[in-house]
């Protein structure tokens, strides 16, 4: 927990639950033990799509489909979700569940690792004006190249559970030594993502922390 137990609680009962066949796919992941975005990121996370009302969104660690099918709420007209998920179980989950909720057509599925399937989108010329990371901590700083390349101009980067329940912010020799390559890499993708020239970003204690980045329009310095 990041910030003060009462006010958390505050809160999380401010928080509307997410309704209809959406929240049941929600409260099923979550009684799984699934992993799935937090209340606090889903009220975030809607508040910037109704702004931004993306054409082309791009979701790397699908899951069971839960937060592609919330960014497939919010599209543009003529919108598509382009979500990559590695794992067969997760990706037939999340099939399951574009279908149960009528966004097929909606959703690009890519069954591929990350590793291999966000070059190929870079070397095809893709690009997205929302860009949702959620998927191995360890590898949100060699993903962050590609995600910086395929944003367009005013674009959107929004990067999930980048502060570790506070553990990014230790000594490393606290660290316990099987999460020592995970806190390494996320600090320098923290400090490499703060720091990309052009883009404008911030760190919001939501949740497990959530990093956004905007790429600047041509023209500002």
């Amino acid at each position: 927990m990041l910030i003060d137990k009462q006010l958390q609680g505050y809160l999380d009962g401010l928080l509307p639950e997410v309704g209809g066949l959406l929240g049941q796919i929600q409260r099923r992941a979550y009684d799984e033990g699934l992993p799935v975005v937090s209340d606090h990121a889903v009220a975030l996370l809607s508040v910037l799509l109704v702004a931004k009302r993306p054409t082309a969104v791009l979701e790397i660690g699908c899951g069971v489909g839960f937060s592609a099918a919330l960014f497939a709420r919010f599209l543009a007209p003529g919108g598509r979700v382009t979500t990559i998920e590695r794992y067969d179980y997760m990706a037939g989950r999340a099939k399951e569940n574009f279908a149960k909720l009528g966004i097929v057509d909606k959703i690009r599925l890519v069954e591929d690792d990350a590793d291999r399937a966000l070059p190929k989108l870079a070397a095809d010329g893709e690009c997205f004006d929302f860009i949702f990371m959620d998927c191995c901590k360890s590898r949100y700083i060699s993903y962050l190249p590609y995600c910086v390349e395929m944003l367009m101009p005013g674009g959107l980067l929004v990067v999930d559970d980048v502060l570790q329940s506070g553990t990014v912010a230790w000594d490393f020799d606290k660290i316990v030594k099987r999460n020592r390559t995970t806190y390494r890499n996320m600090r320098e993708f923290l400090e490499t993502a703060m720091g990309v020239q052009g883009c404008f970003a911030s760190i919001v204690p939501i949740g497990d922390g959530m990093l956004l980045c905007v790429k600047g329009d041509t023209g500002i310095e």
